[in-house]
């Protein structure tokens, strides 16, 4: 169980300790595969304490700290003392000490892995995030994460895009629907598809993808509040912005650009009036920031 000084972190950060703890134990029980850490067996005394600091070696976003201090005290059985230094979704420089943790020798080095593995992972997705944020401040437009997580992770990347200023899509298929190309094949139409699931289930919010503008306007009239744009050009994005104005009862509307969007042609796109960027990007190719564990004497 996860200590609950380390519940009430994750709690207050927006997470379900519970959660947390299914992929803490996860990992961890890839990394030991049913033994123990041989090395630090051999080489370290038990009774050995030690403190070790988690610092960034990069610049960069944080996210994922009270995550890394879960694989710590889980490990530890909750004997690891964890002081944090460092909040999630700070800006962070190189030498920057997130979050220091002392405790048994063994316990540090079994877990240091899998907390770093996980901290550099979220930092890396808050980090990337931040840099489209940035790149479309002041147009109104804001970045959304997609559906393209790590199996088992989603919850923990949807976090730490929230770290970086960003928003999340749905988090699940069940949250809300989202009609593609292939639901519209299925249903014989664009119009008709959107119909179908508001028959269906009339309560839940929709989302449309529409590949032209002539799709546009009929989803709109009938009834659609979000239609996503499915790789428009900067040019077809204003007009479409232009289009659902113009028509005053529509104008409720949201819009959102999706499909080979760049952070170099990220501000163009949000100028165009388009209310979300959708970048699948955030969390299917953010690089990891570089973290790492330095062990000293308590």
């Amino acid at each position: 169980m996860i200590s609950a000084p380390i519940a009430d972190r994750l709690k207050a950060a927006g997470l379900d300790p519970d959660q947390v703890e299914r992929v803490v134990r996860l990992a961890l029980d890839e990394d030991l595969d049913g033994g123990v850490d041989i090395t630090s067996a051999a080489t370290v005394d038990e009774d050995s304490r030690a403190v070790a600091d988690f610092a960034t070696r990069a610049t960069g976003v944080a996210a994922g700290i009270p995550v890394a201090a879960a694989v710590l005290d889980a490990v530890s059985g909750g004997d690891a003392q964890v002081e944090f230094r460092v909040a999630d979704g700070a800006r962070i420089e190189p030498g920057d000490v997130l979050f220091t943790v002392s405790g048994r020798t063994r316990d540090l080095l079994t877990g240091e892995r899998t907390a770093l593995n996980l901290l550099s992972h979220l930092s890396g997705v808050a980090t990337l995030t931040r840099a489209w944020v940035d790149a479309v401040a002041g147009t109104g437009a804001k970045i959304r994460d997609t559906r393209k997580t790590t199996p088992g992770l989603r919850r923990l990347e949807k976090y730490a895009v929230r770290c970086g200023g960003g928003v999340n899509h749905r988090m699940s298929l069940s949250d809300a629907a989202m009609v593609k190309d292939n639901h519209v094949i299925a249903a014989g139409g664009v119009v008709e598809a959107f119909a179908a699931v508001r028959k269906r289930f009339p309560d839940v919010p929709i989302e449309v993808e529409v590949d032209t503008l002539d799709q546009l306007l009929p989803v709109v009239e009938a009834g659609a509040e979000l239609v996503l744009l499915d790789n428009f050009t900067p040019e077809r994005m204003r007009a479409a912005v232009l289009l659902v104005g113009r028509n005053e009862p529509y104008g409720r509307t949201r819009l959102e650009a999706s499909g080979g969007l760049t952070l170099s042609g990220a501000r163009a796109a949000a100028d165009t009036g388009v209310d979300y960027l959708s970048v699948g990007a955030l969390t299917h190719s953010a690089p990891i920031l570089d973290i790492g564990c330095d062990f000293r004497s308590p």
